[in-house]
């Protein structure tokens, strides 16, 4: 047999690439797995966050050395509505990830360098170093999306020491009675300490500019009107992720296919309407390692196999989203959530599962509408034509993936 470095070679240590790297170590340890990371830290500088009920049979065992916060329940705030739902809720931070994802792999797993060129079976780095492999799967995440369309979601957010405790109990996972400026906005918060405190200011936008000072400015004004005093500030993250409304998935993977076997935002792999995808990303690590074929021709067929499954499953979440940024007045979008909080609490939990059954989807479109119906009716029809709606095109834009989830 020809030398091997290693049997797998993952692309990227983030979400997508660090699950599915701690899921083979886990499932499949008669395999060497090579991670081939650009930044000197796995994760980056992020958070995400789960619900309990999101994930999938045997992924909680995986998630649970990379956790660093829990709460039995959550709130959310709306101008009409106040409630506390009881479905635990939990953070991984980015340092948590790094610490679990370097303990989970064996010395010399996690090689830094910057990939050129990737075949099924060989990785090529900056320098002119080479590695031949089994199978190669890449989860660099995606400059851009393109033929897919729709809107964005913006975020700045800051995770804060206070002066005196801050006196939150639970997550506030949306926070929708502020301000709705530059579309839908609302403020998230995860209380990981008596005095320390993740907040974030999140808006569904239909434009991708970023303007991070008048976002720190706002989470300052957040932070005074909740009776917190800041007395430093620990990190920051911005991003801006896509909500996508419509799209050609064949012209899309036809653009994004290298050869290579592809996961995470790269691949489209997140929940069409909130940008969520810690689920998606634990579902595609575990049936990745229950493969009987790792090879880079068996990684490739199984990884477009599930990609196109999973756009097939997200019609539904893409259709809202149409509703969301083509019928609603950016200022009155909160409407939409504002309902979609009041529904039975199962539902919720199976909609960020990504489980939303027929019944769920009847239950949501039911009732009073909180857009108006002409305007839902349009969005619904001319999808294909989004543009006209106020969508964008996600082919150029500059994405930014792994950030607190989920948002709505």
């Amino acid at each position: 047999m020809d030398h091997r470095d290693a049997d797998i070679a993952v692309l990227g240590g983030g979400l997508a690439g660090g699950l599915i790297a701690l899921a083979l170590a886990k499932l499949r340890p008669e395999l060497s797995v090579v991670v081939i990371e650009r930044g000197t830290a796995l994760g980056g500088n992020h958070v995400w966050s789960f619900f309990a009920t999101d994930l999938p049979r045997g992924g909680a065992d995986l998630l649970e050395p990379l956790v660093a916060a829990r709460w039995d329940s959550y709130d959310v705030r709306f101008p009409a509505l106040t409630r506390t739902l009881s479905t635990p809720y939990h953070s991984i931070t980015s340092a948590r990830f790094d610490a679990g994802l370097r303990a989970a792999l064996p010395d010399g797993a996690i090689v830094t360098g910057e990939v050129v060129a990737a075949a099924p079976d060989r990785i090529t780095l900056a320098g002119g170093r080479a590695l031949q492999v089994g199978g190669v799967i890449d989860a660099r995440g995606a400059a851009g999306l393109p033929h897919l369309s729709g809107g964005w979601q913006k975020f700045a957010g800051q995770m804060l020491r206070t002066a005196r405790p801050h006196g939150l109990v639970r997550p506030v996972v949306m926070d929708a009675a502020v301000p709705q400026t530059d579309g839908y906005r609302f403020v998230y918060c995860l209380p990981f300490a008596a005095d320390r405190v993740f907040v974030e200011d999140t808006y569904y936008s239909d434009t991708a500019e970023l303007d991070a000072p008048a976002l720190r400015a706002r989470i300052a004004d957040y932070c005074r009107s909740a009776g917190w005093e800041v007395a430093e500030v620990l990190g920051e993250e911005t991003g801006v992720l896509p909500v996508v409304a419509a799209g050609d998935y064949a012209a899309f993977r036809r653009a994004a296919d290298r050869g290579v076997a592809l996961a995470g935002v790269r691949a489209g792999l997140f929940q069409p309407l909130t940008s969520y995808s810690l689920p998606t990303a634990l579902r595609f690590a575990l049936d990745l390692a229950a493969l009987p074929d790792l090879s880079g021709t068996g990684l490739l067929g199984a990884s477009r196999a599930w990609a196109a499954r999973h756009w097939r499953g997200g019609g539904f979440y893409r259709m809202l989203s149409a509703m969301l940024f083509g019928a609603a007045v950016p200022a009155e979008r909160y409407r939409v959530l504002q309902r979609f909080y009041g529904l039975d609490q199962k539902l919720i939990e199976r909609f960020y599962a990504g489980e939303t059954t027929m019944t769920d989807k009847l239950r949501i479109l039911s009732g009073k509408p909180p857009v108006p119906v002409g305007a839902a009716m349009a969005a619904l029809v001319g999808r294909r034509a989004l543009a006209d709606l106020g969508g964008a095109d996600f082919g150029s834009a500059d994405l930014a993936s792994g950030r607190p989830e989920p948002r709505a």
